[in-house]
């Protein structure tokens, strides 16, 4: 009888242990799915993803749209994207959005392809007016401008010469017939 004790109590510590800590199960799962035992991964990511877990049903999603493990099914992986975009996951918006755009695992509908874009776009609107994203702006800004003016430097450097020297070949002056008219001027001095 002890002994049976035991052995109920040893199955079920992993149940008690992933539900004391749902993060390391999640994470359990994701390393079973890498090792290649996508069976475990599913059966812990599909209740969860039924139930409207954002992460479980972008995993999900992302296994069936590239037949990690399964069979490559679209219309699947649209299913479990478009909980996970409900959910307001921004990756999940985004290629659901692509998805329908492209008639991937249903039929093209751009409409509802930019509907889902435009959901993730606007989510990170805010982000355009946060002070740190406008120093970030005005950083990028100012090295661009330092770059294009060490550009322009550089190619007026290498390019200068020969436009001087068309230049004066134009105006029919030669480099002694300059060399002249300075001397003359006093713009040159002779050697002593």
């Amino acid at each position: 009888m002890k002994h049976r004790l035991l052995l109920l109590a040893a199955l079920a510590l992993p149940t008690l242990t992933q539900a004391a800590d749902p993060a390391a199960s999640f994470a359990d799962a994701a390393k079973r799915h890498r090792s290649g035992d996508t069976a475990a991964a599913l059966a812990f990511w599909q209740p969860l993803a039924q139930k409207g877990d954002p992460n479980a049903a972008y995993n999900l999603a992302v296994i069936h749209e590239y037949g990690d493990g399964v069979a490559k099914n679209l219309a699947e992986a649209l299913k479990w994207y478009r909980i996970a975009a409900e959910k307001g996951d921004r990756a999940s918006q985004s290629r659901l959005g692509t998805m329908y755009l492209n008639g991937e695992g249903t039929a093209r509908n751009e409409k509802e392809g930019w509907r889902w874009i435009n959901e993730h776009r606007v989510a990170h609107l805010h982000h355009d007016h946060h002070p740190q994203m406008q120093a970030w702006r005005q950083q990028a800004a100012e090295l661009i401008a330092a770059r294009d003016l060490r550009e322009n430097l550089v190619a007026s450097r290498r390019n200068g010469d020969p436009v001087m020297a068309e230049l004066r070949r134009r105006a029919g002056l030669s480099v002694a017939a300059q060399g002249a008219r300075q001397l003359a001027s006093g713009q040159l001095s002779t050697p002593n």
